[in-house]
């Protein structure tokens, strides 16, 4: 695929993948929505990009509000009447240890790592599946498939991202609607700046950036990297529950 003078929406873009996907994107001459809950991060970046005004749309978006995506989509739609490709990559993450359990940070991390990805995919199905066409390009992680220590609502929030963008794939095959699956290791981001654990395979946010933009090119179902991060989290989740559960007392994320 070509993404010349496609319309690309990309969720999450002021920090991160997001950021490191729209500056990538700006050499394609397409055009770009970028949104985030803090605009004047993107703003901060505009320069960077080497695109015309009637090119690039920034806009305020809290991903975990519906209606606040209802009141965005329909500002797309007014500049430049729909999208070709959504790049859903707004999300976050926050240690919680039992210790310190708060059900808040639940609200924050499952409303935008799973909400933030439903509520924009209401938006854009009625024109994606009209036209018979659109790619939908989830971010989730290859975190999603065990409880990590401290990491519960993260993972948990990841895991069902996964699976609800397994279903949609499926469903929407009929239509000639692609959706992929993102699963991202560790990519040094301001997110995993906070981390005070090992992170074994981290990659920067523009390499990571080259891959998702590859696999999108290529409409691959699953695009998942690095290498050694996806077949060392295929051999935690292989392991049976009683193992892995030792284990994890040994090593926790935290």
């Amino acid at each position: 695929m070509n993404l010349k003078n496609k319309t690309i929406l990309i969720t999450g873009a002021s920090t991160g993948i997001g950021k490191a996907l729209a500056v990538e994107l700006s050499k394609t001459n397409c055009k770009l929505i970028l949104t985030a809950r803090r605009e004047n991060l993107i703003e901060e970046f505009r320069n960077e990009l080497d695109l015309p005004d009637e090119n690039i749309l920034i806009l305020k978006n809290d991903v975990s509000d519906k209606t606040n995506c209802k009141e965005t989509y329909s500002k797309i739609i007014e500049k430049f009447g729909g999208v070709d490709i959504a790049i859903l990559n707004a999300g976050t993450g926050h240690t919680v240890t039992v210790e310190k359990y708060d059900s808040a940070w639940a609200d924050k991390i499952i409303g935008a790592n799973l909400f933030g990805i439903i509520y924009w995919v209401e938006q854009l199905l009625p024109e994606f599946i009209n036209r018979k066409s659109g790619i939908i390009a989830g971010v989730s992680s290859l975190a999603d498939n065990r409880g990590f220590s401290g990491s519960g609502f993260y993972s948990s929030s990841k895991a069902a991202a996964t699976i609800y963008l397994e279903g949609l794939r499926v469903e929407l095959a009929p239509y000639n609607v692609k959706v992929i699956t993102i699963r991202p290791g560790f990519v040094k981001t301001p997110l995993t700046d906070k981390n005070k654990y090992d992170m074994p395979f981290i990659m920067s946010a523009e390499k990571a950036a080259k891959i998702i933009l590859k696999g999108i090119k290529k409409e691959k179902r699953l695009v998942q990297f690095p290498f050694g991060m996806v077949a060392i989290t295929r051999l935690i989740g292989a392991l049976p529950g009683s193992l892995y559960e030792f284990l994890a007392k040994k090593i926790k994320f935290r």
